[in-house]
C-alpha cells in the first residue's frame, strides 16, 4: 500500500508572516556552502581571503534565486507570468530551475573572478562540490511541499500527493483524505517520490563523488566537468519517473521532457570540459590568505 504525503510545508507562522519549509532548507543550503568552502579555502584550494569567499557566497546566493526563478519562468511557466505577473515574485511557493540557477551563479561566479583576477574555472572548480548539497536540500524542499512529483507507480514506496489529486479531491480536509487513503480508494493517484531519487543521485551521490575527486588538486575544468556531467546523467535518467509539467506535457518522441532537453547541454559540456582538462593546468594549494595569483603546474 501506498504511503500519504500529509507534511505541512509552513514551518512557523507567525500571524500574517508564514515561513516555509523551502525557504529553510535554501537557508541551511547556503550556511552548510559556506562552512564547506571555508574547509576547502583553508586547505589552500583558492588563493583569496575568507571575506572575498563570503562576498562569492552571497552574489552566489543572489544567482541561484534570480537565476533559478528566471529560468522557471522562462523555461516552464511564461504563459501563466504573462497572465498573472505577481505570481513571479512568490519565491516561497515554490518554482525554481536548476539550469536557470546554475547560469545564474555561473555569472555572479565570472563576475567575481574578474574582480579578483582569477580563472573563471578555478573558481567553478572549487564550488562545484559544494552545490550538491544545496540541490540535496532543494529536492527535500519540494518534497516537504509535495511538488514535482514522480508519475503513477504501484512500487512499494509509492506515495499519494494530495496537490496532485484530481479537482474533486482539493476541498477535503486531511482527516477526509486519510480516511480515502485507508480505504485504498486513492492507490490509482499514487506516484513516484522523485523528489527523493533527486535528493540521493543529485545531492548524496554528487556530493560524495565530487568531494572525493576534488580531495586532491586535479587540473582546471576537470571538477566542473564532472559536475556538469553527473548532474545531467542523473537529471535525465530521473525525468523517465517524474512527471513533466502539466502544461508543458512531452515534448517529442512521447518520452522527451523539458528537463532532459535541458540537461543534454549539460551532458555535453561537462564531456568537453573533461576533455580540455587533459592539458590543462593543475591549480597547486596555498596559504588561505594568499592573494598573489594561482601556482600552475
Amino acid at each position: 500500500m501506498s504511503l500519504l504525503h500529509q507534511i505541512d510545508p509552513i514551518a512557523i507562522s507567525l500571524g500574517p508572516v508564514a515561513i516555509h519549509w523551502y525557504g529553510i532548507t535554501y537557508a541551511v543550503a547556503f550556511a552548510i556552502g559556506w562552512w564547506l568552502g571555508r574547509r576547502r579555502l583553508r586547505a589552500g584550494r583558492l588563493p583569496v581571503s575568507e571575506q572575498a569567499y563570503s562576498d562569492l557566497i552571497f552574489y552566489g546566493m543572489l544567482g541561484v534565486v534570480l537565476g533559478g526563478r528566471l529560468g522557471y519562468i522562462f523555461f516552464y511557466n511564461l504563459e501563466n507570468v504573462i497572465a498573472h505577473p505577481l505570481t513571479a515574485f512568490k519565491v516561497w511557493e515554490g518554482g525554481m530551475s536548476f539550469h536557470g540557477g546554475l547560469l545564474g551563479v555561473m555569472a555572479a561566479v565570472v563576475w567575481w573572478s574578474r574582480r579578483h583576477r582569477l580563472h573563471v574555472f578555478d573558481t567553478m572548480d572549487f564550488i562545484a562540490p559544494i552545490v550538491p548539497t544545496g540541490l540535496g536540500l532543494g529536492r527535500i524542499g519540494n518534497f516537504i511541499g509535495g511538488e514535482l512529483w514522480g508519475r503513477h507507480t504501484d512500487v512499494p514506496w509509492a506515495m499519494v500527493f494530495p496537490n496532485s489529486l484530481p479537482a474533486e479531491y482539493a476541498d477535503l480536509p486531511a482527516d477526509a483524505l486519510r480516511e480515502l487513503h485507508a480505504s485504498g480508494a486513492l492507490e490509482a493517484y499514487a506516484r513516484h517520490p522523485s523528489q527523493l531519487y533527486q535528493f540521493a543521485l543529485e545531492g548524496v551521490a554528487m556530493f560524495v563523488l565530487l568531494w572525493w575527486f576534488s580531495s586532491k588538486p586535479r587540473p582546471r575544468y576537470a571538477v566542473s566537468g564532472l559536475f556538469a556531467l553527473l548532474y545531467g546523467v542523473f537529471r535525465f535518467a530521473v525525468e523517465f519517473v517524474r512527471q513533466p509539467d502539466a502544461h508543458l506535457g512531452y515534448l517529442a518522441f512521447g518520452w522527451l521532457t523539458m528537463g532532459q532537453l535541458l540537461s543534454l547541454p549539460l551532458i555535453g559540456v561537462g564531456l568537453l570540459l573533461l576533455w580540455l582538462s587533459r592539458r590543462a593546468p593543475t591549480l597547486q594549494p596555498v596559504r588561505s590568505d594568499a592573494t598573489s595569483t594561482p601556482e600552475q603546474a
